[in-house]
């Protein structure tokens, strides 16, 4: 028995339906963005100054952080000068480390560095960032 063809292919008209695979890309993107991790800092986003004379310190101590936009924190807190200079008082802190924004004024860095000085605290480092 003899079968006959009842198709025949033409050059160039073969097409290849590109929708499922569509639809696998975008169910691996969607999967990949769900399983993902993106590594969030907590904390305040300081851009540390640049120094050349910069050396790695052991931060023990307490650690005060001024926003660009002259804010003092403690532990992610906003604290004002008053309650920062009774907090010192009362806890005797031996050192201070400051990590002010590059875009911090001076005068809030100048206020907090006087506050220690006038309770006492001889060392005070300032954070910066290595060239």
């Amino acid at each position: 028995m003899k079968f006959k063809k009842s198709a025949r292919v033409e050059a160039g008209l073969h097409q290849i339906d590109i929708a499922p695979l569509i639809d696998c890309i975008f169910l691996l993107l969607i999967f990949f963005m769900l399983t993902s991790n993106f590594v969030v800092m907590p904390g305040i986003n300081v851009k540390l100054p640049k120094a050349l004379t910069s050396e790695q310190v052991d931060v023990k101590s307490l650690t005060l952080v001024v926003s660009s936009e002259d804010i003092v924190y403690l532990q992610d807190k906003p604290y004002s000068f008053k309650e920062i200079e009774d907090l010192l008082k009362q806890n005797k802190y031996d050192s201070i480390f400051i990590k002010a924004d590059r875009d911090a004024s001076l005068g809030v860095v100048v206020r907090i560095w006087d506050i220690c000085k006038k309770l006492g605290i001889e060392k005070i480092g300032i954070a910066t960032t290595y060239e």
